[in-house]
């Protein structure tokens, strides 16, 4: 199954790395315009590299990092490893401390059609397109992506516990509140231990589809133009974050959805005859109690519209007019039921493609955004909804379906800066390639 090789990363030097938090960032896609302002104003941080600004971004990707490794602001480590990359964090409202425990590598890049990395979204082709720009360009990657595998026996983790007693770095605290530590791994026994846990499973894309796919666009073009490749080049290879899926500290928090309107000029009053067929429809005095009245029930929603807050819940006998061409295990999700039975049945946004391209619907994390938007007349509703199982996700990735967009937030986010790794032609000298 899945193929994973220790690397010799490149780390801010010594001297940065005890200040790390001024060099880490953020995936992009998870902060505010000023915040990422604020991290670009820092000339080495690390977004530079990950998402570089500019006529021509990936060419100044390439001269910044070719100024940084000249300039030793980048150094590789001398000997190849695996990365332990811990995370502690808290959840929101929530006092107890958890700690997703991981390891940095590079993985193959698989195409799909292999079924070794399995994805569980789609991806947008110019997001995909950038991303592998910038790696023909750079040939340096700036971010891991996470994957999952299962390992219920746990054994990786000693070998991090272990690791993690002598960290190279950490940070305070991120951007979103976690604490983020990294720590290595160079015994060439211990490393080809991870490769056998590793390639007897399968892994699961959580976070970087867009990333993933980069990596593998490269390395087909690389294919294309050397067809005696051995397979062994480093540009077959992606730096991925592995964590296990069956771990308690493996966290996924829900993603609500706010309509900004309503198409045809519906009213409040025809939207919720419209849900009536299809759901019971139970008002609520307080809106703040609708996350606890829905947690743990399938195919319920808090629905917040017009200062008025409702626990809605798909009739059973619906379900079966759900006539999406996907496997059962997509259409028992909560999230199919609210995009085919909402979004289809009641707005008349005919199939996923054109629910991904409509304007009219925004996808927002923190519950409290969300009332607030509607009370200031920002959005027209807002549907609260319960988180996707870990369980879900792996039903799904092995049914060889995606889900509706947007619904995993896998918590906390990696961040960028921590490690980099290059896929150039030089690191072929590779001592525990297998």
């Amino acid at each position: 199954m899945a193929e994973i090789q220790p690397v010799r990363g490149w780390r801010y030097n010594p001297q940065l790395s005890q200040h790390i938090d001024d060099y880490v960032s953020p995936l992009f896609d998870v902060v505010s315009a000023k915040q990422r302002e604020a991290l670009y104003r820092n000339p080495l941080n690390s977004i530079h590299l990950s998402v570089p600004r500019g006529e021509d971004a990936a060419a100044e990707a390439e001269r910044r990092l070719a100024e940084w490794q000249a300039k030793g602001v980048l150094c590789q480590d001398e000997l190849p490893g695996i990365y332990a990359y811990y995370q502690y964090f808290r959840l929101p409202g929530s006092s107890q401390e958890y700690c997703r425990k991981g390891f940095m590598c590079h993985i193959r890049a698989y195409d799909w059609s292999d079924e070794v990395v399995l994805r569980h979204e789609n991806t947008l082709p110019a997001a995909v397109n950038d991303r592998a720009e910038l790696l023909a360009r750079t040939e340096f990657q700036t971010s891991a992506t996470h994957g999952l595998y299962r390992d219920e026996d746990f054994e990786l983790e000693h070998y991090l516990d272990e690791a993690m007693r002598d960290p190279l770095y950490q940070t305070e605290e991120d951007y979103q509140g976690a604490r983020d530590v990294l720590a290595v791994i160079q015994d060439a026994a211990i490393i080809r231990r991870f490769q056998e846990i590793l390639e007897t499973r399968q892994v699961i894309l959580a976070d970087g589809h867009h990333r993933y796919e980069g990596s593998l666009a490269y390395r087909q073009a690389r294919l294309a133009a050397d067809p005696q490749a051995t397979g062994k080049e480093p540009w077959n290879y992606h730096l991925m974050y592995l964590t296990n899926s069956a771990a308690n500290d493996l966290r996924i928090l829900p993603t609500h959805r706010l309509l900004l309107e309503m198409p045809n000029g519906l009213s409040d009053e025809e939207f919720m005859t419209r849900l009536e067929p299809y759901f019971t429809i139970l008002p609520k005095d307080d809106a703040y109690d609708l996350p606890e009245i829905i947690a743990g029930k399938p195919w319920a929603f808090g629905l917040y519209l017009g200062g008025n807050s409702y626990k809605i819940r798909l009739r059973p006998e619906v379900h079966s007019q759900l006539t999406w061409d996907t496997t059962p295990e997509v259409k028992a999700l909560d999230l199919t039921v609210l995009h085919y039975f909402v979004l289809e049945r009641v707005l008349g946004i005919v199939g996923p493609d054109a629910q991904r391209s409509w304007a009219g619907i925004a996808y927002v994390r923190n519950f409290t955004e969300c009332l607030t938007r509607v009370d200031r007349g920002e959005a027209r509703a807002a549907f609260i909804t319960n988180e996707v199982t870990m369980a879900e996700v792996e039903r799904v990735c092995h049914s060889g379906a995606v889900m509706p967009p947007k619904s995993t937030f896998f918590y906390p986010k990696t961040i960028g800066g921590f490690l980099f790794t290059s896929i150039h032609d030089e690191e072929s000298d590779h001592p525990f390639q297998v």
